[in-house]
């Protein structure tokens, strides 16, 4: 039987205004469930792993151990071996990967981790399948995924609301699924994971820095990057209707009393020994 393959599209790209939000990621802000369950010789695959800047960091907290970076989008792998070098690091590799069909053996990584990743492939419970496969016995499936209709934010916009409506139908449209950190935990007990835990965190923007930093990236991504591409050459929406959504984006970032949430899902899965 032939191997299953990515079928979903990649909905944000790799625009500058992507990997400005990428980049910030960090194990602390983004991994931190998993932090305590790693030990200095452990051998860690990263799924996804963009620019590298979360690899780059479980490889530095396991200095006896090593960690292999893979990404379905081999120009990403640059920037992460950049990443990489530029901290010194020499137990870190990258390659091309698509999480529905690995290439490594079963039994391989003590860890296998994603971070973001599974909101944007076509069958996250086969994708899951091939994350405990390549485990080892006793070894963990860490992964993390936000869930866009839980996001909130303040003061009430309509444009943000439009927004948000038009991110889920893209992304669904994509072959992916955005309200994926809700479903995790479903998806690893279809996978056949029966030891799961379930948990979740918040990325929070306040501040009035992190207010323009927020709001500035989703407004150039709304309007510059490939997502406004798909969305305009889709027809799911008008140049000029997005261009409405980039000021909303604006407008909430000037709102001294403006708040923004992201809620994650997470699930640690320990396979069994």
């Amino acid at each position: 039987m032939p191997k299953a393959r990515e079928t979903a599209v990649y909905t944000h790209g790799h625009h500058e205004s992507v990997l400005r939000s990428h980049t910030w990621r960090t194990a602390a802000n983004s991994a931190a469930y998993l932090l305590g369950s790693l030990e200095p010789h452990m051998t860690v695959l990263d799924i996804g792993c963009g620019p590298g800047t979360i690899t780059a960091d479980l490889a530095a907290l396991v200095p006896d151990g090593h960690v292999t970076g893979v990404d379905h989008a081999p120009g990403i792998l640059d920037q992460a071996r950049a990443t990489a070098a530029e901290r010194g690091l020499t137990n870190v590799d990258f390659a091309v990967a698509d999480v529905h069909a690995l290439d490594h053996p079963d039994d391989t990584f003590c860890v296998v981790h994603a971070h973001q990743v599974l909101q944007h492939v076509g069958d996250p419970v086969q994708a899951l399948r091939e994350m405990a496969r390549v485990t080892r016995p006793g070894g963990l499936i860490a992964v993390r995924d936000s869930d866009y209709a839980a996001m909130t934010w303040f003061p009430a916009s309509a444009g943000m609301d439009d927004w948000l409506e038009l991110y889920r139908r893209v992304a669904r449209a994509n072959g992916g699924e955005p309200d994926a950190g809700r479903r995790l935990k479903s998806w690893a007990l279809r996978a056949g994971l029966t030891d799961v835990t379930a948990t979740s965190s918040t990325w929070t923007y306040s501040t009035a820095e992190e207010r323009a930093w927020w709001s500035g990236l989703w407004a150039d991504r709304t309007v510059a990057s490939a997502y406004a591409e798909r969305v305009t050459g889709d027809g799911h929406a008008t140049e000029e209707g997005l261009r409405a959504i980039e000021a909303a984006w604006r407008d909430w970032g000037r709102q001294e009393d403006g708040w923004f949430a992201v809620l994650h899902g997470e699930i640690l899965c320990r396979k069994p020994a």
